[in-house]
């Protein structure tokens, strides 16, 4: 078997929250044909395992994937909104080593605005401080930057420092699997003046994690401005998605699902060196959306390392300047503050596209129950017979 790959798992797309930038809400996977434990033992060898969804702890059996995904993976990571306190905290305890992300998108009112959650903050917050209390080292808050937060960007960093805790940032993006083609950053300037602030924050610290942390919120400013990604996109190479239904593809990011093969029906050898693989990989190499997610970014900055470490050495040998970063020192920054580049040529480089069709990548079985009923009131009802037995 080839080197150990970089692996997300989306265990479910039944999702509790309301984003305003994602709409996986509305389009839930029915749980009978949701990716199984047998199916998980399929996977390969792994170095970095991300468990995603949906919500990963709706699945009341996530404990049992974990279970699987340990023996095959040397680190994991779960996604999470941090609603299911109960379950995170019993999961936490059977497996310590294991990595938390709660997705928190600003400070309380602003983070319940976006994530429409009633308490939501509350609950995350509550959440993440009982991980650290219990002793747990790999917790944090993962935060995706839009007009609406972006001044809580700063603010909510500070806060995870002052508990020790990690932050991690994304900003809007538009696929089939969040549903929405619609997303774009209105006011790049502004959204752009505090990526430079947390940029200069994460520079300042004594962490060299967080000096590479910088490099990559430096990239969201050039991601947000449209432009080519400063890095080599390698999905489908030595990085892979897979999602409920057992198809594994390439990332999270395409316009529509792009499917490699089915885990479900194949072995991985044959599926990862399949014709449909290859034919996945060509339309990786000339894939235009430029996205700047840290599942693609994360393995390329390891991958070239040298690019990254010379942006990091540059701006740390700056010991005579107080702020060692400029959003200005990128050329797109300069060009639109000076004139040269209009709003309405950005904003077609960026992915939005407000005549789009949207792709869920639902089964015929998925799309079938919402028929019936909306996707908010299917996980409503399941949440509720779920809750009425194991959440107080």
């Amino acid at each position: 078997m080839a080197e150990k790959l970089n692996g997300t798992v989306i265990v479910t797309y039944r999702c509790n929250a309301r984003c305003n930038m994602c709409n996986r809400y509305k389009a839930p996977s029915d749980p009978s044909e949701e990716i199984s434990v047998e199916t998980i033992r399929k996977l390969p060898p792994m170095y970095f395992t991300n468990i995603t969804g949906g919500e990963p702890f709706i699945r009341q059996d996530l404990p049992e994937i974990v279970r699987e995904l340990r023996k095959k993976s040397d680190r994991i990571v779960i996604s999470t909104n941090g609603f299911f306190t109960d379950r995170i905290l019993a999961l936490c305890k059977e497996f310590p080593d294991i990595g938390i992300r709660i997705s928190i998108e600003g400070l309380e009112k602003t983070n319940n605005a976006i994530r429409g959650l009633p308490d939501g903050f509350r609950r995350g917050y509550t959440t993440l401080k009982k991980l650290v209390k219990m002793g747990m080292r790999d917790v944090g808050f993962g935060m995706t930057v839009q007009d609406a937060n972006a001044k809580d960007l700063v603010p909510l960093y500070e806060l995870s420092n002052r508990l020790g805790m990690e932050f991690a940032t994304a900003s809007l993006h538009n696929s089939f699997y969040f549903v929405e083609a619609k997303n774009v950053i209105h006011d790049r300037p502004m959204v752009a003046k505090q990526f430079e602030r947390l940029v200069n924050r994460l520079l300042d610290s004594r962490s060299p994690k967080k000096w590479f942390r910088a490099y990559f919120n430096h990239g969201l400013i050039n991601y947000i401005y449209g432009q080519p990604r400063l890095l080599p996109c390698d999905m489908s190479f030595d990085t892979f998605f897979i999602d409920p239904y057992g198809d594994v593809m390439p990332c999270n990011g395409t316009k529509d699902k792009e499917v490699m093969g089915n885990l479900n029906r194949q072995t991985w050898d044959e599926l990862w060196n399949s014709p449909e693989a290859e034919q996945v990989r060509r339309k990786v190499r000339h894939c235009d959306r430029q996205c700047w997610m840290i599942g693609s970014v994360s393995p390329a900055m390891h991958k070239y390392i040298r690019i990254p470490a010379l942006w990091v050495l540059k701006h740390k040998l700056k010991f005579w300047t107080k702020q060692k970063y400029s959003m200005y020192e990128n050329k797109i920054c300069r060009d639109y503050r000076d004139g040269k580049v209009t709003k309405e040529e950005l904003d077609r480089c960026s992915t939005c596209d407000f005549s789009q069709t949207i792709n869920d990548g639902l089964s015929d079985v998925s799309r079938e129950k919402l028929k019936v009923r909306t996707g908010e009131e299917i996980v409503d009802a399941d949440i509720a017979a779920q809750t009425g037995k194991t959440e107080e």
